[in-house]
């Protein structure tokens, strides 16, 4: 996916989040674009890792596209990638969401206001730390890009070459997880689990030492 291309499609699904938030409470069915999105991670994350937390993901979207026009953006703090930490939110989250849902199982408006509610308070979540220090901190930690990450965050990861790279970090300063790229400059492989897959850094690179691995890097002349 081009540059141009993804950034189109995240202003086209931001404004899901915003409309979700605000018109869920009266509308509950709206509150079902959560596990929609939530299936489509999981089937993206078996395919390519977090490639949906980066380009299809409406939440991830709105971050990107205008909580990033007001957030500080300094790094996200390194205790919010802590394995334990990740595992506690996954399960917490997902109880808790599986008891709501049991106490009226056979209500779909019930599911609906349920969903909604999950999307609101994770999304407060989500802004707030995204005004404290970067849009993106709540995807260090998000349940969702948790489970995707351990799907297939391995999977067809961004390559690196030693040979190109000046280590100028201009990559580590565009993306959005703060990842230290040029720090895998040695194996060819950027072995980051949490990549976006948003192509960022690969756009950036002013001597094209990032590419995916179903492309290649052109040759110099």
């Amino acid at each position: 996916m081009g540059m141009k291309q993804r950034e189109w499609i995240q202003w086209a699904l931001a404004p899901i989040v915003i409309l979700v938030i605000a018109l869920g409470w009266r509308y509950p069915w709206l509150g079902f674009s959560v596990p929609l999105v939530m299936l489509m991670g999981l089937i993206g994350g078996m395919i390519r890792g977090r490639y949906v937390c980066g380009n299809l993901c409406p939440r991830g979207a709105f971050f990107d596209r205008l909580l990033s026009r007001v957030s500080p953006r300094r790094p996200i703090p390194p205790s919010f990638r802590n394995g334990v930490l990740r595992g506690a939110i996954l399960v917490l989250l997902m109880g808790v969401m599986a008891f709501r849902v049991y106490q009226n199982p056979t209500s779909v408006t019930h599911w609906g206001r349920v969903f909604w509610m999950m999307c609101v308070v994770t999304t407060a979540v989500g802004i707030g730390f995204g005004l404290v220090w970067h849009d993106r901190s709540w995807c260090a930690f998000c349940p969702m890009g948790t489970i995707q990450s351990l799907l297939g965050g391995r999977r067809k990861a961004l390559r690196i070459s030693a040979e190109r790279c000046i280590e100028c970090r201009r990559c580590e300063k565009v993306c959005p997880m703060n990842l230290p790229i040029v720090s895998h400059k040695a194996q060819g492989v950027v072995d980051e689990p949490d990549c976006l897959r948003c192509s960022e850094c690969v756009t950036v690179c002013p001597r094209q030492a990032l590419f995916w691995p179903e492309s290649l890097p052109q040759r110099d002349v």
